[in-house]
Parts: structure tokens; sequence; C-alpha cells
């Protein structure tokens, strides 16, 4: 009975899993997460194959005949602003007649000025002239200028996934260092990042982007990118700055200065570890944040230029077709913007749950 009881206390135990193991299968049973984890990783392959050029390489020609319908929808929509053909009679149309009025007393009619202007207009506007060799229908539709809507939208999700990404990973790296300094070292340092802090909170968000975007006046995905990965660092930093102060007194810290580990070691070696996860949840919120706030600016029209689509230049074109009756870009637009924020988002809450030390 001795000899068994020793053999049980002395039994080697198996190695306890960290954090991250834990985190993972934790995660693992949340379906809700691990559903919206596949829709994120979804879109960063269409991003990816996009960025290599794989797919939706040829976004930018004109396939088709101008808002060219869905295919679903059948052929294309019937131009409602052209002019309706004489009859066999040869008298004229209604709206041709709007036109030449005749003169009282059978005198002579007077031509309209601006019907060459008006024929231009109706010429580019018509969906019922297809051009020679452009498709009629396409997948989900085709733009004013007859470009497949669904490459649009798949290039788009390129542009805005990366716009996101980027300037999340930005902010969370000024946040980061900021926040490691001025709850590390205290003082008149952790005055002037909460000067600083202070300052860029108390203007509104999408105010402080709109201005600065006004005033550089430059157009560009890199411009984006900084606007938004300067200005949206506040909020990560208030969280990593609470934790740096909660770390820099505990015994493992006070252990590293005792054997001569230096502060840079201590701040980025010891402590950063310990509250990454925090960084890489904000992280994740901040990608859905600066994707909203680049499809605000693009439609506004400060954001990517001319020459690039994204989810928001594409609302921004699709607000004149939708008074037209072309409501396929809009759409597509929408839906790919739908799914990938709340997936990210629902991805997000589910990391922070896995994550979060007091499950463990």
């Amino acid at each position: 009975m001795m000899q068994a009881a020793l053999s049980i206390v002395g039994a080697p135990r198996g190695e306890s899993a960290g954090l991250w193991t834990l985190a993972w299968r934790r995660f693992c049973r949340d379906r809700v997460g691990l559903a919206s984890f596949w829709i994120v990783v979804f879109f960063f392959g269409v991003m990816l194959a996009s960025g290599l050029r794989l797919i939706a390489r040829d976004w930018s020609e004109e396939v088709g005949v101008n808002y060219a319908p869905p295919t679903f929808m059948g052929t294309a929509i019937p131009d409602r602003t052209a002019p309706v053909a004489p009859d066999s009679s040869g008298s004229k149309s209604t709206r041709e007649s709007e036109i030449r009025q005749p003169g009282e007393g059978g005198g002579i009619d007077i031509a309209d000025p601006l019907a060459d202007v008006l024929a231009e207009i109706r010429a580019e506007f018509s969906g019922a002239t297809a051009e020679t060799g452009k498709a009629p229908t396409l997948v989900f539709g085709g733009d004013r200028w007859g470009r497949d809507v669904l490459k649009k939208a798949i290039k788009g999700t390129e542009t805005s996934m990366f716009v996101g990404l980027a300037a999340a990973v930005l902010a969370a790296f000024l946040a980061t260092v900021f926040g490691a300094l001025a709850g590390y070292y205290g003082g008149w340092i952790d005055d002037l990042f909460n000067w600083f802090y202070s300052v860029f909170t108390s203007i509104p968000y999408l105010l402080l982007i709109l201005a600065i975007a006004a005033v550089l006046n430059q157009k560009g995905t890199l411009t984006v990118i900084l606007i938004l990965g300067f200005t949206g660092w506040t909020g990560i930093f208030r969280l990593v700055r609470a934790e740096y102060l909660k770390h820099k007194v505990r015994e493992y810290i006070q252990a590293a200065d005792a054997i001569g580990a230096s502060h840079a070691r201590r701040m980025f070696v010891h402590i950063l570890p310990n509250v990454s996860h925090v960084i890489l949840v904000q992280l994740s919120l901040h990608v859905v944040l600066f994707i909203k706030s680049e499809v605000v600016l693009s439609f506004l029209g400060f954001g990517v230029g001319v020459d690039t689509v994204s989810w928001g230049s594409m609302l921004n074109e699709a607000q004149n077709e939708l008074i037209l009756g072309y409501w396929w870009q809009l759409v597509a637009a929408t839906i790919a913007m739908a799914l990938l924020v709340t997936g990210f988002s629902l991805f997000t809450d589910a990391l922070r749950d896995a994550l979060d030390p007091k499950l463990k």
C-alpha cells in the first residue's frame, strides 16, 4: 500500500498546457467563433489571391455592355432614356414631338439646339445598344463602363482589407511602444503621452480623419493607411499602458531586475508576451474599425485614388446608379462588406473570450 502511494507521488506529471494551447481549445469549442474564423480565412484568401493577380486581375476591362444586368435577370434592360422610333405612318414619337413643336398656323418647326447633346447623353447611358464583342449580361452585373461588378468587389476586398490590416498593425505598433514607455517609466514620460492621448481623443474620430484627409488633399492607399494608423492608436495605448503599470511591479520583473536585465529587455521580452493577448484582441477590433473608416473616406472622395477600386469607391459610384435603377453594384459591395465586418466582429469576440485569463 505504501509502495503504491509512493509510486503515485513519484510518478512524473504531464506538462501543463500553455496559454495559447488552452485558448485554442476554448476557441474550437465556440461554434460561432469557429465559423466566423473560416469566413475571415476565406476573405484573407481572396485578398492574397487578388494581390498575387491570380483572380480579378482584369477587373478594369470593359467586358460587358454599359450597366449589364446580372445573368440571373436575363438579357439587358431596355434603355428608358432612348427616344422612341417613328411609327410606320411616318409620324414622330411623343418625345420627338416635345423636342420639335410646330409653329402657329402650320409654320416651320423649331429645332431643339440641344438635340445633339441629348443624343450623346442617351447613347452614353443606353444599355440596349450593346457593342460588338461585349457580353449583354455578367455574373453579378456591370457598372457604367461595362466592368464586371463581381471582379470589382473582389479587388475592393483586397484594397479595403489591406488598408484595414496595415493601418491596424501601424496603430498597434505605435500604441504598444507608447504604452510600454508610459506605463513602465511613468513620471514626465507618462504625462507627455497622456497629453497626446487627451488631444487625440478630444476630437471625434470621424471628424479628425476627415479633417486630416481634407488638409493633406492627397488620395491614395498609403495616405489612408497613414491617416488611420497615426490617429487610431489611442484605444490600444490606454489598455497597454494599464497592463504595463500592473506588470512592472510583479515578482518576475523584480527577479529580472535582480539578475541585471535591462529596461528594454524587461519591457519587450518579459512583460510584452504577458500582455500580447490584449494587443491581439485590440488589433482585430481595429481592423474592423479601419475597414469601415476607409469605406467612409473613399465614399466621401478622400480615400483611395481614382485608379484603385475599394468598397467605398464602389458605393460612391452606386449612389448615382441607384437613381437609374441599377442596384447590383451597391448590393455586391454591401454584401462583401457586411460578411467581412460581421465575421471579423464575431471572430474578435470569440478570440477575446478564449484569451481571457479568468476563464483558464
